[in-house]
């Protein structure tokens, strides 16, 4: 594929546009500067909630709908909503009940809440840190169960998430959406909630084909993104298997992984 027929790029956010430490480099800004001064649209997906994107916004010049929760959400860069999709109401506390049967931290998002059990549990500091707020600690998830948009696993044995995470694609199948967004990370969401769906968004947004789209990821929740995009780039941090689903590899994000695949791949 000839570089100048792309006409947007999607980027995740956590392993991809950002360090290990959630550092914005000059280089990665410097990119997507080049990339709008091409004509070529920029946008961002990721499993953050809309909120802890918007550092991205002032210094990427985010002009294109922000997809929050991988999809479930898009949300313009004033972080008013355009759209989103909740899990099934039905659905929200069997699937909470079963990530904590199978020994995980669970989180959920409603709106512009962010609500745990346990504040001082796995990765709560960590996410605080990450994208900027604190959560709002609850003592029961019955009362908040209907119009959730992301219900997240977490646990530091990655195998015990991999387990929850194919449980409870097995039990709920077509309703949810359910993928690792880290290794730590079970994201439960509705089954259009998904990076291949964002892609789809886009496309019949901005009229562009989905051939003239490239995506940059490095988790497995990104493949579905590459599937549904004429260019897919995954990250030299990404597993062996993302890096197979994938087109091109670029180097690590720890080694300006983004802006060179920006500056390989996509720019004339």
């Amino acid at each position: 594929m000839a570089p100048q027929s792309i006409r947007l790029l999607l980027a995740d956010v956590d392993g991809t546009l950002v360090t290990q430490d959630k550092v914005l480099t000059g280089r990665a800004i410097a990119a997507v500067a080049n990339l709008r001064q091409a004509g070529i649209l920029f946008a961002v997906t990721s499993g953050r909630p809309p909120r802890g994107m918007s550092m991205l916004i002032e210094p990427l010049e985010l002009s294109t709908p922000i997809a929050a929760f991988n999809g479930g959400l898009f949300a313009r860069p004033d972080m008013s909503v355009i759209e989103q999709q909740v899990v099934p109401d039905d659905v929200t506390p069997a699937a909470i009940e079963l990530l904590i049967a199978h020994g995980l931290s669970v989180w959920v998002y409603r709106g512009a809440d962010w609500l745990v059990l346990d504040p001082q549990g796995p990765h709560v500091a960590r996410e605080s840190w990450t994208v900027r707020f604190d959560p709002t600690p609850v003592d029961s998830f019955t009362p908040v169960s209907d119009g959730v948009a992301k219900v997240v696993g977490v646990s530091d044995d990655h195998d015990v998430v991999q387990k929850a995470v194919a449980a409870a694609s097995e039990r709920f199948g077509d309703h949810v959406s359910v993928s690792r967004s880290q290794p730590y990370y079970a994201d439960v969401t509705h089954p259009h909630a998904n990076k291949g769906c964002v892609v789809r968004y886009l496309s019949g947004a901005y009229r562009i084909p989905a051939e003239e789209i490239a995506t940059i990821g490095d988790m497995p929740n990104d493949v579905l993104m590459f599937a549904h995009s004429g260019l897919s780039i995954a990250m030299g941090n990404a597993s062996q298997e993302v890096q197979r689903a994938a087109r091109r590899v670029t180097t690590t994000n720890e080694d300006e992984g983004f802006a060179n695949a920006v500056e390989r791949f996509i720019l004339p």
